[in-house]
């Protein structure tokens, strides 16, 4: 599924290719975002721009965005960049994100090495029975000069994701794991050190 259901005040943008099924959308609101609806199941008007606004913007995945026409402001990017490692699933990540040629802000990546929409999350994790930590070890993060601006994803030839920019990598409770403006982090599943890349996908010989 994928398009635009139009508003008065907002149009409400999906894409079901992007979609995680987090529910975030379904639980914060379900007359915004009806579960199970059998047609139309997205209804701008149930709600206020500002709560539409905040529904949208609470998808990790960016599979929902939205444009506003009441003059109100639109999506702009995060204060602080920021990669979330999710248990047994994908990298969240919040910045303005370059990727190939396109710019959006919110995005879950693949760390299982199983997606059929690399380099974005698909759920396949969930039949690979991925299992990876959401809680790696604290270490040391160092302080950075700025922690917002563009920030540069590039998925390798059959190897890890390469992160260019100012980022924070957080557990799933919060803490800061890593601070860096430069990065590898590991999408072939089998790293040691996830989330970073430790070289395994040469072994594994990942295809990606």
């Amino acid at each position: 599924m994928a398009g635009t259901v139009e508003g008065e005040k907002i149009d409400v943008s999906f894409s079901g290719k992007r979609c995680i099924h987090s529910r975030n959308c379904v639980l914060g609101n379900p007359h915004v975002f009806v579960p199970n609806a059998p047609g139309e199941w997205i209804h701008p008007e149930a709600a206020s721009v500002e709560q539409v606004v905040a529904l949208a913007e609470n998808c990790p995945s960016g599979a929902i965005t939205y444009r506003r026409k009441d003059g109100g402001p639109q999506e702009k990017p995060p204060v602080v960049n920021t990669v979330r490692v999710r248990e047994n699933g994908p990298l969240a990540v919040h910045a303005e994100i370059l990727l190939g040629d396109e710019t959006f802000f919110r995005a879950t990546l693949c760390r299982c090495g199983a997606s059929q929409n690399k380099p974005f999350c698909d759920n396949s994790h969930i039949k690979a029975g991925f299992i990876a930590t959401g809680e790696p070890p604290l270490k040391e993060a160092q302080v950075l000069d700025a922690r917002d601006g563009p920030l540069k994803v590039t998925p390798t030839s059959n190897g890890p994701l390469k992160v260019e920019g100012n980022a924070e990598i957080v557990t799933g409770t919060g803490h800061t794991i890593a601070r860096t403006t430069k990065v590898f982090l590991c999408r072939c599943g089998h790293s040691a050190n996830k989330p970073f890349c430790d070289g395994s996908h040469k072994r594994v010989g990942f295809v990606g």
